[in-house]
């Protein structure tokens, strides 16, 4: 069986499928791997380090989808990467098929079967294969570090010969994995954090790391 790892396409993804780590594994599993010149560039990963890891480098994306039967993606496929599966391939990707059907009803009628990294379960069994929660814990912690960047003045308090400033307040609306994660970063850039959930449940979290939860008030009309 190949495997085959494509360029993302998407404007602005860095993101690879498949790391040199992961490629020795299938390697070693029997399975042949082909990837994409330069599929892990923008991911600091170069052609060489997948070579060294067994893995096979095809620069060109058309022969590398006729030759592959399982194709390994970040963002589900462009039209025109839809146009190069064919029948009985497999893709596996973050697809969103509950909010893209119309590309669920293109990839069944092409006879591609398709897996959803977004749809995998949240259970313990499931856990090495959640990526959704993965990724949704690198969005809150870089979300922490841009609105640090742009927020114009300092996260943590500071005192110096010119003067004291207080520490920044912040407010992250939503305690799931991407929200706890940019109240945690927040607050270890020395920020005074304060979450709100509409899950009462979740306030345990939030004051667990040192932020404030703000609790709804049902006003009666």
């Amino acid at each position: 069986m190949k495997v085959g790892v494509p360029l993302e396409v998407t404007e602005g993804e860095r993101r690879v499928a498949l790391v040199p780590d992961a490629v020795t594994k299938l390697v070693a599993a029997s399975l042949d791997v082909l990837v994409q010149s330069g599929a892990g560039e923008a991911a600091l990963f170069s052609d060489e380090a997948y070579q060294e890891a067994g893995a096979t480098i095809e620069p060109d994306a058309a022969k590398l989808y006729e030759s592959s039967d399982v194709i390994l993606k970040v963002w589900a496929p462009a039209e025109e990467e839809v146009g190069l599966l064919g029948d009985g391939d497999v893709l596996i990707a973050f697809l969103q098929p509950l909010t893209d059907v119309d590309l669920a009803k293109r990839l069944a009628a092409k006879g591609v079967t398709s897996f959803s990294m977004d749809a995998v379960p949240r259970i313990a069994r499931a856990q090495s294969m959640d990526a959704l929660t993965s990724m949704a814990s690198i969005a809150g912690y870089k979300a922490a570090l841009m609105a640090a960047s742009s927020l114009g003045k300092f996260l943590p308090m500071m005192i110096t010969a010119a003067g004291s400033l207080p520490p920044a307040r912040g407010l992250v609306l939503g305690a799931g994995v991407a929200g706890l994660q940019a109240i945690a970063t927040s607050n270890r850039l020395g920020a005074v954090m304060h979450g709100f959930d509409i899950r009462p449940a979740v306030a345990k979290q939030v004051e667990s790391l040192g932020a404030k939860f703000i609790h709804s008030q049902v006003i009666d009309a």
